[in-house]
């Protein structure tokens, strides 16, 4: 019998999982820029899902992939693309234009393999509890400290659990958060961003878990005397080739600021010729 063409030509593995923010003035128009690619199993059902706005009563629990939780008071209407089989999402946005992403990640701290919040349910319920981009990491990292995170990522059973990078967006701002454990650094972003399958906030920290540092210290991992570097310190990335390096997170940095600089040019030749014309 003759071949198919699905036969002849199988389709290739996912190869990489990225999300990128660019804020004004670097993307055009005034406007925020979102997006993210994902290497989830390629047979893999993944749903693109409206859920509506609602009220919920007082007590009322909720339950997520693994675990319940208290449900609050109000949710928000949001967009999810999500892997069928869990609670959670990849990615999404909700009324307010707040959009995450999240990426897996892995470091020092050992991952725990008892079921609690997938980092795939903190992007929905971010999504789902929060108005603005702050407020979203706040309602993550607060649920984080509550219920932790673990669980299996995976509908097989095959085991693959890690922690977990955020990139949260509004119409006015973007923050990265990354987590190791329950310890999380966040980083307010300027201009534009990508994270990858690793830690990538070093010294610009802007918001931390109050035990990050003192923690780092009990481990050996920081001496308390150099400049706190959270990728450094938490994985074993090393910080001073992480945007010189052939990885794709260094790949994306190159691109994304590579279009920023012709951003920036383009506005400025186009001051230079509306001023001459005056």
């Amino acid at each position: 019998p003759a071949s198919s063409p699905a036969s002849m030509f199988p389709r290739p593995s996912p190869r990489s999982c990225d999300t990128f923010v660019a804020l004004p003035p670097a993307a055009a128009g005034g406007r925020v820029v979102f997006g993210k690619n994902s290497d989830r199993p390629a047979d893999e059902v993944q749903e693109i899902v409206h859920v509506p706005a609602a009220a919920h009563p007082p007590g009322a629990a909720l339950e997520c992939t693994y675990i319940k939780i208290e449900q609050v008071e109000k949710t928000h209407a949001v967009v999810l693309s999500r892997p069928s089989w869990l609670w959670g999402a990849e990615m999404g946005a909700n009324e307010h234009g707040v959009c995450i992403g999240n990426e897996a990640v892995w470091g020092r701290e050992e991952i725990c393999d008892d079921e609690a919040l997938l980092g795939m349910d903190l992007v929905r319920l971010g999504l789902e509890r929060a108005d603005t981009a702050e407020k979203a990491l706040t309602v993550i990292v607060d649920l984080l400290e509550k219920y932790g995170q673990g669980g299996n990522c995976m509908e097989s059973h095959m085991v693959f659990t890690y922690h977990n990078s955020f990139l949260i967006a509004d119409r006015k701002e973007a923050w990265v958060l990354e987590t190791s454990g329950k310890y999380w650094a966040a980083e307010k972003v300027e201009g534009v961003r990508n994270i990858s399958n690793q830690l990538s906030i070093t010294t610009k920290i802007d918001r931390e878990h109050p035990e990050l540092k003192e923690y780092a210290k009990s481990k050996g991992w920081w001496d308390g005397e150099k400049e706190f570097d959270f990728a450094a310190t938490y994985s074993y990335v090393n910080t001073a080739r992480m945007t010189t390096s052939r990885g794709r997170y260094c790949e994306g940095y190159k691109l994304l600021n590579k279009h920023k600089a012709l951003r920036y040019i383009s506005c400025i030749c186009f001051l230079r010729l509306f001023f001459k014309s005056l």
